[in-house]
């Protein structure tokens, strides 16, 4: 015999803020700097776990759910999207019709909110550096109260 118990997304949300808030006492460093610590975490972290993954036409819709899929099982993330440019993927295309993924492919946004403090950042390739550079494109204070930490 199994039981299920039903936890509503907020009341989960609040157990695990207990949980992530324990690490506050680690980092020697403003809220406002923890929160850029975060979003550039987060881009790193997609960066390196799926540069060099094999991406063709069939599974490129599914590949970028997936990243924004576990972007968004991360800590104080708010909001993620991915994208994997097209025209680049068809170019670098095998002969066996995949190729791997590569840092002019791979953008990606993600905005995450850390006790108040929104950031947005961003991932993508810029030619005139010829880099993926990762930036940070918005911090800013939430007025609300409605925090995903």
């Amino acid at each position: 015999m199994s039981i299920r118990i039903w936890i509503t997304r907020r009341a989960w949300r609040d157990i695990r803020q207990g949980e992530r808030m324990e690490s506050k006492r680690y980092f020697n460093c403003s809220d406002r700097d923890r929160a850029v610590f975060e979003a550039g975490i987060k881009l790193a972290s997609i960066y390196h776990q799926f540069i060099g993954a094999p991406v063709n036409q069939d599974s490129v819709d599914h590949f970028e759910k997936a990243i924004e899929r576990g972007m968004m099982a991360q800590p104080y993330v708010k909001d993620a999207k991915v994208a994997i440019d097209r025209h680049v993927l068809m170019t670098s295309l095998s002969p066996y019709g995949y190729c791997s993924l590569n840092e002019r492919m791979l953008k990606a946004v993600v905005t995450v909110v850390y006790e108040g403090i929104e950031v947005k950042a961003s991932m993508g390739w810029i030619e005139d550096l010829r880099y993926p550079l990762m930036r940070i494109d918005r911090v800013s204070e939430r007025e609300d109260q409605d925090r995903k930490e």
